[in-house]
């Protein structure tokens, strides 16, 4: 897949650290994250962060990595399922429950937010596009079912990213109210990919509904709630994903 195929996450050197800083940057924010705080919360010395990570940057850049690993662990807990647009719908639904849950983190993963001086390099920009394959695949599958017209599945893929990514970016900026809040431009914006890429209206709408029923029946009490606007049965709990011993929070 050229730059996009499936790739290890990196290393999980002292998890203990990474779990502090994950914590803290979750509970307090940014200012919060230094050498000593890290340090008192996973019950080491400071000296601990630049043994481990040569200091804050190279902790903040296994962080980066951290949350793509994460992503990546979400995604793979979609289970295929005779609606490829429904799969890549539920793909979409896992990207914003996974920014939803750490939103600190997911700040720092795409640049929105500096911590200790840290800024994303040209190589921790490309980290994370192997969580894009299953997307791709996907995206795939909708094609060869005639569900899709393009024939470009990495063009398609990038804007079902971009379209998602920008609806979770305005929602953490508060962007987003009624009548047009996020769970409605997030709903709205799904089919309207989907038709993008080739899709009839109806059956995307459908497909989409679908989505947000096995998403629900999956992951009770879901971060990524529904809007009120679509509906459907929710499919038995465990259908849409697959489960997994992973903590995804």
């Amino acid at each position: 897949m050229g730059g996009v195929s499936p790739r290890p996450a990196a290393p999980r050197r002292a998890p203990s650290l990474l779990d502090a800083a994950a914590r803290v940057l979750s509970a307090e924010g940014p200012a919060a994250l230094t050498t000593r705080r890290l340090a008192r919360e996973a019950g080491c010395s400071t000296m601990a962060v630049y043994t481990h990570f040569g200091g804050m940057t190279g902790l903040v850049r296994a962080m980066v990595h951290e949350g793509f690993a994460r992503l990546h662990a979400r995604f793979d807990r979609v289970a295929p399922s005779a609606d490829p647009v429904a799969d890549l719908a539920l793909y979409g639904r896992a990207y914003r429950a996974s920014a939803t849950a750490a939103p600190h983190l997911y700040a720092v993963m795409f640049g929105a937010s500096s911590l200790a001086g840290f800024s994303l390099t040209e190589e921790d920009r490309q980290h994370g596009r192997y969580t894009l394959a299953p997307v791709i695949s996907c995206t795939e599958r909708c094609m060869r079912e005639g569900r899709f017209t393009s024939d470009d599945p990495f063009a398609v893929a990038h804007r079902m990213w971009t379209g998602v990514h920008g609806v979770v970016s305005l929602e953490f900026g508060s962007y987003l109210v009624a009548p047009y809040d996020a769970d409605d431009c997030f709903e709205s914006v799904l089919p309207a990919l989907m038709v993008g890429a080739g899709d009839l209206r109806e059956r995307a709408e459908e497909s989409v509904a679908l989505s947000c029923a096995r998403f629900r029946g999956a992951v009770p009490g879901s971060v990524n709630p529904p809007s009120t606007k679509t509906s459907g049965e929710a499919s038995a709990p465990g259908t849409a994903l697959r489960t997994s011993p992973t903590t995804m929070e």
